[in-house]
């Protein structure tokens, strides 16, 4: 091996024995900080959405795509709706981390309200309108006319509300009562979409409800089916008055169908928003994650809001989850928009910790390169001892037993090998190895 590389080898061995130490603290600091801070996301998420065909599980299908490409896989839950959703969050043993809640659909008793501290809301997503369609003929047969204009006329309907488990039945009720209806005068079902949407068409069912973004393939088939009619809620101001979680929204004339001048008039709605809510310790990558892909999926102009309205934080009935108001008040973590996912990730969860490391690290680096000139030099004293014992023998011991001690310590500092920077110091000790030599020789009986 050239001399050269050999010194450069030693050198670096050297500067890492020394410097070894700090370099296992900080790795070890490290180890433990990502330990305590957990800052990577687990790679499998489950999401809770709502019935086949449903607004939410169209959703949940782009959700679940915009996720794979940071490599989260997001298993889709089929639910009964919101109501059914909540329930699944409260219980730890579903396995559902974040799920589509729609607003008033969370009203619960009060022995379990105090459960509630254990959700975050992620924000607001869309208009969930009150969708109730009704048939024409029903109207003619049981009002004398073709349209039903208040939910006072609904004694004597069949209307289907909605399957346990979502959040219609609760809305439904809320606004028959409103309107002093006694329900026993009314035959309320049960059943779920598909079946009621069935028998809505065939005529066993005067009117059915539902509470869904647009987007629902069977509402839009609805709002184009002949004979079928879209209730108005020409009360809708003072419906959103009576209660809070519902918005005032306006279906305008054509959205559905310009052409075929879909719906002919403005329809007034009633709207509870839809929101997405999540376990309190749903890991922050994830909610960040969610919270970019709803701007995505929401952020567009819809038949109820324009461009930029949703997300947002407001109409949440859940404390917002930190990371979610980050994201509204900040947008798009900085770092996330020149790195990839992972690593910006980890060094926005990261860097606090990385800044008090080096803090603490600074100091103590302080101490190697005293330590890495201690290491070197004694490389070079330690053979000081053994000449000055030579030399302090002369005349009590034989000379050429000496003289034989002097060589073999001058052999032995051949093999040393230091960095150029200490090599006056290595020539020195050779020099006053010389030089005992020769006073020894002085010294020596002739």
């Amino acid at each position: 091996m050239p001399q050269a590389l050999r010194s450069t080898l030693l050198s670096f061995r050297d500067l890492l024995a020394t410097a070894g130490p700090f370099i296992v603290l900080t790795l070890l600091l490290l180890g433990a900080a990502y330990w305590v801070l957990d800052p990577t996301p687990p790679k499998k998420v489950v999401l809770a959405t709502g019935v086949d065909q449903g607004a939410y599980a169209e959703f949940g299908k782009r959700y679940a795509e915009l996720l794979k490409r940071h490599g989260i896989t997001v298993e889709l839950r089929a639910t009964a709706g919101a109501a059914e959703n909540l329930k699944l969050l409260r219980d730890p043993a579903s396995g559902v981390d974040i799920a589509f809640t729609q607003g008033g659909a969370g009203e619960r008793d009060r022995a379990t309200q105090e459960d509630e501290g254990e959700l975050v809301s992620l924000g607001s997503l869309f208009y969930e309108p009150v969708w109730l369609f009704y048939r024409e003929d029903s109207a003619k047969r049981l009002l004398k006319g073709p349209t039903l204009t208040s939910l006072a006329q609904l004694p004597g309907w069949k209307v289907n509300i909605g399957a346990r488990g979502s959040g219609v039945p609760n809305l439904m009720r809320k606004l028959i009562e409103a309107n002093r209806v006694d329900k026993d005068a009314i035959t309320l079902l049960r059943e779920t979409q598909t079946p009621a949407v069935m028998g809505f068409l065939n005529g066993d069912i005067d009117a059915i409800a539902f509470a869904s973004a647009p987007e629902s393939l069977m509402v839009q088939m609805l709002l184009q089916t002949p004979g079928v009619k879209l209730f108005n809620f020409a009360q809708a101001d003072a419906y959103s008055r009576r209660f809070p979680f519902m918005s005032p929204v306006t279906l305008p004339r054509g959205v559905v169908d310009l052409a075929g001048d879909l719906p002919p008039e403005d329809v007034r709605l009633v709207a509870p928003t839809a929101s997405l809510v999540a376990r309190e310790g749903t890991h922050p990558a994830l909610i960040q994650l969610f919270v970019q892909a709803a701007h995505t999926v929401h952020g567009e102009s819809g038949w109820f809001q324009r461009k930029g309205d949703f997300p947002n934080a407001k109409n949440t009935e859940r404390p917002l989850a930190a990371e979610a108001q980050r994201f509204y008040a900040t947008g798009v973590p900085v770092l996330q928009r020149f790195l990839p996912f992972w690593l910006a990730n980890l060094i926005d969860r990261m860097w606090v910790v990385l800044v008090s490391i080096v803090a603490i690290l600074i100091p103590l680096s302080r101490v190697v390169p005293p330590l890495y000139q201690f290491r070197i030099r004694s490389r070079i004293f330690r053979w000081y001892k053994q000449l000055r014992a030579v030399e302090d023998e002369q005349g009590t011991r034989p000379t050429d037993v000496l003289l034989q001690e002097l060589a073999d310590i001058e052999h032995n500092v051949e093999q040393v090998s230091v960095p150029l920077s200490y090599a006056d110091e290595l020539y020195s000790l050779r020099s006053h190895i010389h030089m005992v030599r020769k006073k020894l020789l002085a010294g020596a009986p002739t």
